[in-house]
C-alpha cells in the first residue's frame, strides 16, 4: 500500500470509520426502539448491509488499488456511507422527531450509490482500457444520476433535504411532473443494458478479464429485477423487492472487490474466503430452513413436530456437500484458477520452457514468466523486481523461474507458493528440453564424426592403399615381361613387391585395428590399449599405461568408447603436443569407469580456434554412453583428458 496516494488512504479510513460509525448507530437505535418487522424495515436492512459491505469495499479498493480508475471504489463508498446514513436515520427517527435533514437521509441518502450500482458501476469491471461504448454508457448513466438526485434533493419535505422557494419549487415541480413516472423505467432499462454488457465481457471478452464478472452479471441482473418489480403493478408482497435486494448484495460486493482488486487481496484471502464461505452458507441455511418450514407448515398438520425434523435433517445432510461446493466457487471467485486447468496448461506446454512461462502467466494472472537456465540473476524487464524460484531436477540445478506481477499489483504468498509447487515440473520440462538440444546436437556431431571418419577412411584408401596396389599391379606386369629375358632381375622385382605388399598388409591391420582392435569384441579395454602404447612407441612416442585395479568386464559400448577416446587423445599428443611421453590410467570403481590421459607438452590452444573434429569425435563418444569429458591443462604444463563413464554396480 505504499505507491497508494496518501489522500485515498485517508478517504478509505475515512469512509471505514463513518460506515461504522452509522451501522452502531443504526444497530443501537433498532435495539432500543424494537421495530416491527415491515417492507420498511426490510429495506432498512438492506441499507444497513450495503453499509457494512460497501463500506469494507469501498476500504479495500481505495486504500490498496495502486493504478487504474478509482471510480468503482468512489461509487462503493457513496453505497455505504448512503446506505449507513439511510439506515440510521430510519432506525432515529423512531426515537426522535429531528432534525429535519435526518428524517429525509432515509429517502434520498441510499439514492446516489444504489442507483449508481446499477447503471454505472457494471460498464466499469474490470478495470481496463474503456471503449467508446463504455464511454457513452457511463456518461448517460452518471447524468441519469445527476437529474436524479437534483430533483430529489429539491422535492418537497419530508423526501428533499433542500426546499426552493415557492417560484423556483413551481418551475421544478413544473420540469419533475412528467419525468417522475418516467425515471424508474430509465433505471430499469439501464440497468438491464449494463447487465447486458457484463454478461456480454464475461462470455465473450479476453480471457483474463472474466475472472469474477459472472457475479457481477448475476448481482446486476438481481439488482435491477427488484428495481422492476418496483415499478411493476401490485402483484407479489411488497417484501419481495427487499429481498431481492438482499439477495443481490449476496453476490455483487465480493465479485467487485475481486474484480477490481484482482491479484491484489494482500494477506486477506484466508479472510475474504472464509467471510464469504461463511456468508453464503449462513444466508443459504437461513432461507432454505426458512422457505422449507413454511411449506410444508402448509401441507401438514399445524402441532406436527415433521417438518422442522425433516427439514433439519436434509439441511444436516447436504450441508458438507453444499459447503464444499461452495467453497469451490469462493476460490475460483478469489483465486482464478485452480492447480488442476494450470498444471493442464502447463502439461500442454510440455518441451518449452517458453510456452511453459506463457502457460504459467496466463493462469496465475502475471505479467510475464520467464526460465532461465543462466544464472539466478532475472533477465532484464520493464516490471518492478520479479519472485525467483530456483529449478532443481534429481540434484542438479537446472535454472531458475522469473514472474512479474502486472502493473499495479504486487506477488502475494499464494503466487509463491503455486510457483514454488510447480517447480519441480517446471524443472523437469527445462531439463527435458536441455536433453532434446543435447540429443539434437548430439545426432548432428555424430553425423559430422561419422562423414569425417569416412573421408579418413576413404583418403587412406585413395591415396595410400589404392596407388600402392596400383604400382604392385604394375611392378607384377613388368615381372611377367621380364621372366623370359632377364630371370635375375625379375626375381629382384619380385622381392620389392613382396615387400611393398607386406608393408601395405601392415597398413591395412592398422588401419583395422584403429576402428576397433579385434580384443575389444571381448571387452578387452586393457590388451586393447596396450596395442595402442606399442603402436605409438614404435612411432617415438612412449605411453605409460597404468591400471590399478582389473578393468573387466566391461560392455562393449563402454570399452569402444573409452578405446576411441584413448586413442584419439593419444593422436592429439602425438600430433600437437610436441613430447617423447604420456600418461594413461585406466581406473574402475564400483559404479565408474574413469579413463585420465596425461601429458605435460604444449597445453591447450591458445591462438583462438576451437576444439576440432577429433575433439568432437571424444565428447560424441563420451555422451553416447551417458559419460563426461572434461578437458582442463595440467600442472605445472600440458592437458589432462578425463573420461568418466557411469558402470552397473558390480
Amino acid at each position: 500500500m505504499s505507491n497508494v496516494p496518501r489522500s485515498r488512504l485517508v478517504a478509505a479510513w475515512a469512509v471505514l470509520t463513518a460506515t461504522a460509525a452509522l451501522t452502531v448507530g443504526a444497530v443501537v437505535a433498532w435495539c432500543v426502539a424494537l421495530p416491527a418487522i415491515t417492507a420498511t424495515q426490510l429495506y432498512s436492512l438492506v441499507d444497513l448491509m450495503d453499509g457494512v459491505v460497501y463500506g469494507c469495499v469501498a476500504w479495500l479498493v481505495l486504500s490498496r488499488q495502486r493504478t487504474g480508475s478509482t471510480m468503482a471504489g468512489w461509487i462503493a463508498a457513496s453505497v455505504a456511507l448512503g446506505g449507513s446514513l439511510s439506515a440510521f436515520a430510519a432506525q432515529w427517527t423512531l426515537l426522535h422527531p429531528g432534525p429535519a435533514w435526518l428524517l429525509s437521509a432515509h429517502h434520498w441518502a441510499w439514492v446516489p450509490g444504489l442507483y449508481a450500482l446499477v447503471v454505472v458501476m457494471p460498464w466499469l469491471l474490470p478495470d481496463r482500457r474503456r471503449t467508446a461504448v463504455d464511454r457513452v454508457a457511463v456518461g448517460v448513466g452518471l447524468g441519469y444520476l445527476a437529474l436524479l438526485v437534483l430533483l430529489l434533493a429539491t422535492g418537497p419535505p419530508p423526501a428533499g433535504p433542500f426546499p426552493l422557494p415557492s417560484g423556483v419549487r413551481d418551475v421544478r415541480d413544473t420540469l419533475a411532473r412528467p419525468l417522475a413516472p418516467v425515471l424508474p423505467y430509465v433505471l430499469v432499462a439501464l440497468g438491464l443494458l449494463a447487465a447486458a454488457g457484463a454478461a456480454w465481457r464475461w462470455r465473450r471478452g479476453p480471457a483474463d478479464q472474466r475472472h469474477g464478472m459472472g457475479w457481477v452479471t448475476t448481482g446486476s441482473v438481481l439488482l435491477t429485477v427488484a428495481f422492476l418489480i418496483t415499478v411493476l403493478p401490485s402483484v407479489v408482497p411488497a417484501t419481495v423487492p427487499a429481498l431481492l435486494m438482499l439477495a443481490s448484495q449476496a453476490f455483487f460486493p465480493a465479485a467487485v472487490a475481486v474484480v477490481v482488486l484482482r491479484q491484489q487481496l494482500w494477506g486477506l484471502r484466508l479472510a475474504v474466503r472464509r467471510t464469504l464461505v461463511w456468508y453464503v452458507m449462513t444466508g443459504g441455511v437461513v432461507g432454505a430452513y426458512s422457505v422449507s418450514v413454511t411449506v410444508l407448515d402448509r401441507l401438514l398438520p399445524i402441532t406436527s413436530p415433521v417438518p422442522q425434523l425433516l427439514v433439519t435433517g436434509v439441511i444436516a445432510a447436504a450441508f458438507q456437500p453444499v459447503r464444499e461446493a461452495v467453497q469451490r466457487r469462493v476460490d475460483r471467485l478469489v483465486h482464478g484458477e485452480g492447480p488442476e486447468p494450470l498444471l493442464h496448461r502447463v502439461a500442454h506446454s510440455l518441451g518449452n520452457p517458453t510456452d511453459v512461462g506463457t502457460a504459467v502467466a496466463a493462469a496465475l494472472r502475471l505479467a510475464e514468466v520467464r526460465v532461465s537456465t543462466d544464472g539466478p540473476e532475472p533477465p532484464a524487464h520493464d516490471g518492478g523486481p520479479p519472485v525467483t524460484v530456483p529449478l532443481v531436477s534429481g540434484d542438479r540445478l537446472v535454472g531458475h523461474l522469473h514472474a512479474w506481477p502486472r502493473p499495479g499489483e504486487l506477488l502475494g504468498a499464494r503466487v509463491t507458493e503455486a510457483l514454488t509447487g510447480l517447480a519441480p515440473v517446471v524443472a523437469a520440462v527445462v531439463d527435458l528440453a536441455r536433453t532434446n538440444r543435447d540429443l539434437s546436437r548430439s545426432q548432428r556431431r555424430l553425423a559430422e564424426v561419422r562423414d569425417e571418419e569416412r573421408r579418413a577412411l576413404r583418403r587412406d584408401l585413395h591415396d595410400g592403399l589404392g596407388p600402392a596396389l596400383s604400382g604392385i599391379a604394375l611392378g607384377l606386369s613388368a615381372t611377367r615381361n621380364l621372366l623370359t629375358r632377364d630371370p635375375r632381375r625379375a626375381d629382384e622385382l619380385l622381392e620389392r613387391l613382396i615387400v611393398e605388399l607386406t608393408s601395405r598388409a601392415e597398413d591395412v591391420r592398422d588401419l583395422a585395428h584403429g576402428l576397433l582392435p579385434p580384443v575389444l569384441a571381448d571387452g578387452g579395454l586393457g590388451p586393447a590399449v596396450e596395442l595402442l602404447r606399442e603402436r605409438y612407441a614404435l612411432a617415438g612416442l612412449s605411453v605409460v599405461v597404468r591400471v590399478p585395479a582389473p578393468l573387466e568386464p566391461l560392455s562393449d559400448a563402454v570399452a569402444t568408447a573409452a578405446y576411441g577416446v584413448t586413442a584419439e587423445a593419444l593422436r592429439n599428443v602425438q600430433r600437437h603436443a610436441g613430447v617423447q611421453r604420456c600418461v594413461v590410467t585406466l581406473e574402475r570403481g564400483s559404479d565408474l569407469l574413469r579413463v585420465t590421459v596425461t601429458d605435460n607438452g604444449r597445453g591447450l590452444a591458445t591462438d583462438g580456434t576451437g576444439p576440432g573434429v577429433g575433439m568432437h569425435a571424444m565428447r560424441e563418444r563420451a555422451d553416447g554412453v551417458g559419460g563426461t569429458l572434461n578437458v582442463a591443462p595440467a600442472l605445472p604444463r600440458g592437458t589432462t583428458v578425463c573420461l568418466r563413464i557411469p558402470l552397473e554396480p558390480l
